[in-house]
């Protein structure tokens, strides 16, 4: 039973080097972020001369992140 939970909760934090505690916050700021995007381009499109480029702008800093992190870690190693 330990094995399954350290694989449901643990390996996927830990090969990003993190704790759950800190991954938990992390996915969760990204799924706030994501929230985000979603309502802006759920705005954009009723009205489209509103948050013409948020959504799309919030997108790629997400990505620009995730693909820091993954080079930081990377070079950790």
């Amino acid at each position: 039973m330990p094995s399954t939970l350290h694989r449901l909760f643990l390996s996927h934090p830990e090969s990003v080097d993190e704790s759950y505690g800190e991954h938990f916050l992390f996915a969760l700021g990204f799924a706030a972020r994501l929230f985000g995007a979603a309502l802006a381009a759920l705005v954009h499109a009723i009205i489209p001369c509103l948050f013409e480029t948020t959504a799309s702008r919030m997108i790629r800093q997400m990505h620009d992140r995730i693909a820091r992190r993954g080079h930081t870690l990377l070079a950790a190693e």
